[in-house]
Formats: structure tokens, sequence, C-alpha cells
């Protein structure tokens, strides 16, 4: 009989953005989806989001940001995690970023970013389809 591992994902809200109830929206519909969800709180900087990341040994990392520092800070959590030789960890971000920002960020490394009004089950389906393929066996 196998056991499905639950994928395990840390949701972030970094910077001096102090609105968090997209995280936590979001950070809920993944649990109620059977993930297991890490949420760091408020005001947390890259480096104890990669440190938390690493220690949690997460599959995936969701940042959330209304405060404009998206394209500073997601691409430094990624860089960071590279850094410390992380190259597993999927990194996709959500808030009030701009459509023209998107490619930035993505040519930085953060795999995807969700708009204001997107779907809990899109963002599901996306993160499920992501860890999945993180853990596809591979061709020997």
């Amino acid at each position: 009989m196998s056991v499905e591992r639950k994928y395990r994902v840390l949701i972030a809200k970094p910077g001096l953005d102090g609105h968090d109830r997209g995280a936590k929206v979001v950070a809920r519909a993944l649990r109620d989806a059977g993930f297991e969800v890490i949420y760091t709180g408020l005001h947390q900087t890259p480096e104890s989001i990669v440190n938390t990341a690493i220690q949690e040994d997460v599959d995936a990392i969701g940042l959330s940001l209304l405060s404009g520092a998206h394209n500073h800070l997601m691409p430094k959590v990624v860089e960071l995690l590279r850094q410390k030789g992380v190259n597993d960890v999927t990194v996709f971000g959500g808030g009030i970023i701009p459509d023209t920002d998107a490619p930035f960020l993505k040519s930085k490394g953060v795999d995807h970013i969700f708009t204001p009004g997107t779907d809990t089950h899109v963002i599901i389906d996306y993160v499920r389809r992501v860890c999945q393929a993180r853990h596809a066996p591979t061709a020997g």
C-alpha cells in the first residue's frame, strides 16, 4: 500500500506590506485541498523566507506582495535559494503586480504570477501540478 506524501507549501509575506488577507485565503484554500501549508506571517525578509523553506523542506513558495516591492523581493528569494543550492523549489507570486512586470519576474526565476481575483481552484491546480512534476519519477 502506497502512502501519498502531502506536498508542503510555504506562503510568505515579504517586506513591509501589512495586508495579509489574500495570503491567508490562499493558505487556507491550499490546506483545505490537502496541502501542508506553512504561513510565515507579516514582514518577513527574503533571508527568513528562504531559511524557513529549507528548514521545512517545502516543495513550493508562494509570495504575496501588495507594496510594489515585488521586482526586488521576489527575485531576491529566488537568488538566495539558488545560492544555498536549492534548485527544486518552485517560487510563485501574487498580489498587486502589474502585468508588465510578470516577464521580468519570470526571467528572474519566479515561475508564475497570480493577479487579484484569481480563483483559488486555479492556484490549487497550479501548485498541485508543479509539486507533482517535482516528484515525478525520472527516466533511468
